[in-house]
């Protein structure tokens, strides 16, 4: 009796608002993940030359999996960390089928609304749970505090690692990036200053701007030298679809 009343006992509003930013976290760095995989460290001169066709459908299944979150167990991975789930509101034992999963997460296209509606509803329901029949309730098994901790503090740093390397991938693999190198190294200034270049930095910094095969670039390059490392900054400007330095410092 105790278990099936722990079982009924509805989640709290936070504990959904909280489950909603986790989801909302990973799945938006799952989906920039799959489409920088997808498009490869080159997409911003694809993008500047109109190439990119594949975004459409990469962005398509990154919504699909949003709809489909909840489909194991009726628990997502924001769920999973607040120790919450999905069920039958008339069964509580019951997990929904993934149809009724599916239909309950479309109405977050308009998600203001549902929260609105989850925050003002007395029966801590938002629409989805109103069109699907669905409740959310804390899971009676949930892991360990610890875990769940853990996990969330290793999606953060999965996080953090795969930003740098897919800015530092994305700006080495530029075309922009490219030209400020062949510049640098016709420099006989920074080669005396350096004494000798033997290597560049693993995350280069600044910006790129391109539309239409025109654009600007402002980049902080790392130069390792033999004696002295230096930090060159390279302002170039793109016309007719190439790259020109205007100002080296």
């Amino acid at each position: 009796m105790t278990e099936q009343t722990t079982t009924l006992l509805k989640s709290s509003r936070k504990r959904r608002f909280a489950a909603f930013i986790i989801d909302h976290f990973v799945l938006s760095f799952l989906i920039v993940s799959i489409c920088f995989l997808a498009l490869g460290p080159d997409f911003i001169d694809k993008a500047s030359t109109g190439k990119i066709t594949s975004l459409p459908w990469i962005m398509s299944l990154g919504f699909l999996l949003y709809l489909l979150k909840d489909s194991i167990k009726g628990i997502s991975i924001g769920k999973w960390a607040m120790g919450i789930m999905v069920r039958d509101e008339n069964n509580p034992n019951q997990i929904p089928s993934m149809g009724r999963l599916f239909l309950r997460n479309l109405p977050f296209i308009i998600w203001p609304v549902e929260f609105i509606v989850l925050a003002t509803s007395d029966q801590k329901k938002r629409l989805g749970d109103k069109i699907a029949k669905t409740i959310v309730v804390k899971n009676p098994d949930k892991p360990a505090q610890l875990h769940r901790i853990l996990m969330l503090i290793g999606v953060g740093i999965v996080f953090f690692i795969f930003f740098i390397v897919f800015i530092g991938s994305t700006m080495k693999n530029s075309d922009a990036y490219k030209t400020a190198i062949t510049e640098i190294e016709k420099s006989e200034e920074i080669r005396i200053q350096t004494g000798g270049i033997k290597g560049y930095g693993i995350m280069p910094t600044g910006n790129i701007s391109v539309s239409n095969n025109e654009g600007q670039a402002q980049l902080e390059i790392k130069v390792l030298g033999n004696k002295n490392d230096m930090h060159v900054n390279v302002y170039l400007e793109k016309e007719n679809g190439q790259w020109k330095v205007i100002e080296l410092q």
